[in-house]
């Protein structure tokens, strides 16, 4: 079917594509393409176009669009059909209730990530704390920490200078720029072996090679795969180098929050038991019951 033009066929009259109408053949639209969330997706897709909140959608529903909106529409719901994130044509995602910038050179903030944040929060509470976020990508974690936690000082690595300017820029959108540092570098590669950090935090890649190959094509196709896959066949490779290097930067008694794949609990905890830098270790679950976090205190030996 053709996509929406400025005015269409209807029993011989010339009728507008009104609001209404054109999410009702986007999401037709999005369907047949097998598009999840059909009707969310042309919703947020709509708005952005028309520079609306969701809501004002339902208000104007009977407005109709004009010719150069719906050309622009026409060209995200192109790139939509082609499987690019809606995140990625917005240029936004929200989690933890803040709005962040986001591009195809940062991995789009996960809901079960705010998992992390959540955590971090309820061990730091309002003391006075330094932590060191790895592989910050667009900032989601270290600028909801900071935002949640007034004490902080936040040093944020990432190997990707483009993700740091993504996620500078999100730190300075809402007010926290000048306590989180950010650091370009291949994890701890920069920093000089000393017991810094009162907290580790971490969404590192973790996908495994063989998992890869069957994830859904808005991931593979257009998310930065160094941010996705961890290395080797069950993707732990970059969580090994972070659980081997993190008792040279961390206190006595600081702790490491690190987001794991699924299935990837029961391998960890194998290697962990009976480590003499680990005082104790939990894996905790997500909202959908997956063994998400890893959280780990370092021994005060």
């Amino acid at each position: 079917m053709a996509q929406p033009h400025a005015h269409s066929k209807e029993a011989g009259t010339e009728a507008p594509w009104t609001i209404l109408k054109v999410l009702q053949w986007t999401t037709g639209y999005f369907q047949r393409h097998e598009i999840e969330q059909a009707r969310a997706n042309a919703e947020v897709l709509l708005a952005h176009v028309l520079g609306l909140e969701r809501i004002q959608l339902y208000l104007r529903h009977d407005q109709p669009l004009t010719g150069d909106e719906l050309a622009k529409f026409r060209e995200v719901v192109r790139r939509r059909a082609a499987r690019e994130p809606t995140q990625y044509i917005t240029q936004k995602q929200e989690f933890w209730s803040l709005d962040f910038e986001v591009t195809p050179s940062v991995l789009i903030p996960r809901p079960e990530t705010e998992l992390l944040v959540q955590l971090a929060a309820e061990i730091l509470g309002t003391a006075s704390a330094r932590v060191l976020d790895l592989g910050t990508g667009s900032g989601a974690i270290a600028v909801a920490l900071a935002h949640e936690c007034p004490n902080l000082a936040i040093v944020a690595i990432d190997s990707s200078p483009a993700a740091l300017e993504i996620a500078g820029r999100n730190a300075i959108r809402h007010g926290v720029g000048h306590r989180i540092a950010m650091v370009a570098m291949d994890l701890f590669s920069g920093l000089t072996p000393s017991p810094h950090f009162d907290l580790m935090v971490s969404n590192p890649p973790y996908i495994g090679d063989t998992e890869f190959s069957g994830i859904a094509p808005e991931v593979s196709r257009y998310e930065p795969e160094t941010a996705l896959k961890g290395g080797g066949s069950e993707g732990l490779r970059v969580i090994r180098r972070i659980l081997g290097d993190m008792p040279s930067y961390l206190k006595a008694g600081g702790y490491l929050l690190m987001e794991i794949g699924q299935g990837q609990a029961s391998l960890l905890a194998e290697e962990l038991e009976g480590n003499p830098q680990v005082e104790d270790h939990a894996f905790i679950e997500d909202y959908s019951g997956v063994l998400r976090v890893l959280k780990l205190r370092k021994s005060h030996r």
